[in-house]
């Protein structure tokens, strides 16, 4: 997902209609599109290693979020986007209003990239991350965590280039559970 570019590319025609109406010139009714932000990677392997340090930047913030204090969830949406940062908000927004208490961090154990745009403005990765030592408790002590929760969480992540930097914009439970 794109953030809003600070004119609309309606604007921008209106405007470019506008001059032309104020200086008799023709032009031509299209404007031409912003340029978009390309991603300053020189391979493949500078992208996926700046796609991984985000992910694994998000991971370590997610491990210092306290449920009870919603000011520890910004540097997680710091690193999100779109469809991503929506369930993480839904999802640490019910934490807070069911007052759950969080122990133990998620280890990402494994990075595999996948495929990107050959811009490199959006990359694809198949994240292992070992979930084993999480526990979350309700106010009366009951452990929310499901009984047959696998120790490794495995995801293939997207990321976009956006702001001079990558974020999370989607991320769905892999088909093939493998980490290897």
């Amino acid at each position: 997902m794109t953030r809003p570019h600070s004119l609309s590319t309606r604007a921008l025609a209106a405007l470019a209609v506008s001059l032309v109406l104020l200086t008799g010139c023709t032009a031509d009714p299209k404007p031409s599109p912003s340029p978009t932000p390309t991603p300053p990677f020189a391979s493949k392997k500078d992208a996926f290693a700046a796609a991984e340090a985000t992910y694994r930047a998000y991971n370590d913030a997610l491990n210092l979020v306290d449920p009870a204090d919603p000011a520890t969830f910004e540097a997680v949406f710091e690193r999100t986007t779109g469809d991503f940062q929506a369930v993480d908000r839904k999802n640490l927004s019910v934490m807070h209003a069911e007052e759950l208490t969080v122990s133990g961090a998620n280890t990402v154990v494994a990075f595999h990239p996948l495929r990107t745009t050959a811009t490199y403005d959006e990359v694809r990765a198949r994240i292992c991350v070992d979930v084993s030592s999480v526990q979350i408790v309700d106010a009366r002590g009951a452990s929310r965590v499901a009984q047959d929760r696998a120790p490794i969480y495995v995801a293939d992540v997207t990321f976009v280039w956006s702001d001079d930097a990558y974020l999370i914009s989607r991320a769905s439970k892999a088909d093939d559970s493998s980490c290897g």
